[in-house]
């Protein structure tokens, strides 16, 4: 199977990429989540290219093995926006199935409002639609917490307790896998914290950085591909949440995933890969 890595220049930065599978056919553009996270945990989804799909990934600027800038000015919805369009560039890519997942579906979601030439689909997992019902249904699972876990929750980043506590959240809400697969493992030694407080804040319950008024719900109307949304029973995108963004994309799919949390493409693979393949072949037909 085509393995290629490497890395492209964008704004006097390097992004880096990883593609697989076959040169030709409609590639799937994976946009991963944070914002400060890494491209690791897609590990799962590049068995497509087996069967035939290219699967591209990479980390975004400041996250993984791309550069790292020590800057906050840098982190805006734009730069990254303007990234997406930058790899597509670099790689030819020029009919597309995007995938986002949580900060990456957000991305996806202004993106497609772009109306950019070529994008084939959207697939959307566990996907924010608004900063003020994102962080109302994280507060609410937080406020599930066993006490002890919510005082934790209270103290500094970087608190050893604080850090066992961002630890048993994560556990119920966004990978119930026990121990961790080292493709997540390593997108969490991957992360950048500068990126998520700058552009989100502290914590998922309280937006205090620059998406803190950041409310997509009145363009959802505007979405003209074949839109798929897809989270975990367990989710910190809650059914509720979910239902929303699939209720307001005209025409979307939601795919419920009873075994999963937040990370459906790595907690159930084999059925997301099936499910996610299923999509994008009727996508491709239509």
């Amino acid at each position: 199977m085509r393995e290629a890595e490497g890395r492209i220049p964008f704004r006097g930065y390097q992004t880096w990429y990883r593609d697989v599978g076959p040169e030709d056919g409609v590639a799937l553009l994976c946009l991963h989540g944070g914002p400060g996270s890494t491209h690791n945990y897609f590990e799962p989804l590049e068995q497509l290219a087996s069967n035939g799909r290219r699967v591209v990934v990479y980390d975004q600027l400041g996250c993984g093995e791309s550069d790292r800038p020590d800057d906050t000015e840098l982190w805006t919805l734009e730069l990254f926006l303007d990234e997406v369009g930058t790899v597509r560039d670099a790689l030819r890519l020029e009919r597309v199935h995007l995938l986002g997942s949580s900060w990456g579906s957000m991305l996806a979601i202004e993106y497609a409002l772009l109306r950019p030439a070529g994008l084939v689909s959207l697939t959307l997992n566990s996907p924010p639609t608004a900063a003020a019902t994102w962080t109302a249904e994280a507060r609410r699972l937080r406020d599930q917490l066993p006490e002890e876990v919510k005082r934790g929750l209270e103290l500094p980043a970087g608190d050893p307790v604080r850090e066992a506590a961002d630890a048993e959240f994560r556990r119920r809400h966004i990978c119930r896998l026990d121990p961790l697969p080292a493709c997540v493992e390593r997108g969490l030694a991957g992360r950048n914290r500068q990126v998520y407080v700058t552009l989100w804040g502290d914590s998922e319950w309280e937006a205090t950085g620059r998406l803190r008024d950041w409310d997509v719900r009145p363009q959802l109307g505007g979405i003209d591909v074949p839109t798929l949304v897809t989270s975990g029973r367990y989710d910190e995108c809650t059914p509720m949440l979910a239902e929303e963004a699939q209720r307001r994309i005209p025409g979307a799919e939601w795919v419920l995933f009873e075994e999963s949390s937040h990370s459906a493409f790595v907690e159930e693979p084999k059925r997301f890969r099936s499910v996610l393949t299923e999509f994008l072949d009727r996508a491709e037909a239509a």
